[in-house]
């Protein structure tokens, strides 16, 4: 379990007619697709000034990290851009985009800490990355930014599918979303390194959206095996066999030595489910048809092995 830094949080998306979502509707004038106001897929993030107190290098950090992250936009996809309740009470602006042609969703927005995150769902691979790009501490000795990369297995169900995702329609943008479901804190141990120049055949999105973090790129071995199952080599990967004596980096004394570190991150509002409603015709025959979505938070807890604490001190006791 290699390399760490500081991780940002929360995501999510409208459900029609609910009171925590007002702003999302199902419309007949879009097939399949929630009343949401579509957005320029190459939408960029918010003003930095979004978050006050910001120094005037951590302004410039963050132009870098809003640049890096725009290189990930895919041309062509749709994209929405939805406002959404951070843990701490800030809002910040999510950006959605979904590619029907590569099978695959991305969430991107920015931490109140000025952390970058990105989540991209590759349904065809059954895989999911979360990329973390977090602000360096340089009076501390660190780099000016980190960046962070966690491969986990896609499961069905777990968010909606491409095609749904292209035709949500945002009727509210002003509106602050608020997931409707929480779906709890899911603690993960990573414990496989991946070979960033060889993971190409794991998932096409890797090279891209780990480019920042390629010698911290983390997944499970539980994971690993369902990969190997579908014909992915074993030589992507590398298991890290760690000492039980090896101590939480938030307890460890020495930063030049290696720990357990920890990242915990928030996707506070995606959306989750399609909703079907039932209607009749005038035989009273009677059929469904996808009226909405349903909105969920998901909270990850990473623990990854770090060869010194210097890389992750943001998991410290205060």
């Amino acid at each position: 379990d290699p390399g760490s830094r500081r991780f940002p949080v929360p995501g999510g998306i409208p459900d029609p007619g609910s009171r925590s979502d007002p702003g999302s509707q199902w419309d007949s004038r879009f097939p399949g697709g929630c009343r949401l106001r579509c957005r320029d897929s190459g939408a960029e993030f918010g003003e930095v000034s979004d978050f006050p107190g910001m120094l005037p290098r951590e302004r410039l950090l963050l132009g870098i990290l809003a640049a890096a992250a725009l290189l990930l936009r895919v041309p062509g996809a749709a994209g929405l851009r939805v406002r959404v309740r951070l843990a701490g009470g800030q809002v910040a602006e999510e950006t959605l985009e979904a590619d029907p042609d590569s099978d695959s969703i991305s969430i991107e927005f920015r931490r109140g800490d000025g952390s970058f995150i990105t989540l991209i769902a590759d349904f065809r691979q059954d895989v999911k990355i979360i990329r973390s790009l977090i602000l360096g501490e340089l009076e501390r000795g660190q780099k000016q930014f980190q960046g962070l990369c966690f491969i986990t297995r896609l499961h069905k169900n777990e968010i909606i599918p491409s095609e749904s995702m292209a035709k949500l329609r945002q009727k509210n943008p002003r509106t602050v979303r608020v997931a409707e479901e929480q779906r709890g804190l899911e603690h993960l141990y990573m414990d496989v390194a991946v070979n960033y120049s060889r993971a190409n055949p794991l998932s096409v999105h890797i090279n891209n959206v780990c480019a920042e973090a390629m010698d911290a790129v983390y997944a499970r071995e539980s994971d690993v095996k369902h990969w190997m199952e579908k014909g992915i080599e074993a030589s992507i990967f590398e298991i890290m066999p760690v000492s039980e004596d090896v101590p939480r980096c938030r307890v460890s004394p020495d930063r030049w030595k290696g720990c357990i570190c920890r990242y915990e991150l928030c996707i506070e509002w995606y959306p989750c489910f399609l909703k079907y409603c039932r209607t009749k015709d005038p035989a009273g025959k009677t059929s469904s048809y996808k009226c909405g979505i349903k909105s969920c938070q998901k909270c990850s807890q990473f623990d990854f092995y770090v060869p010194q604490k210097q890389l992750c001190l943001w998991d410290e006791d205060i």
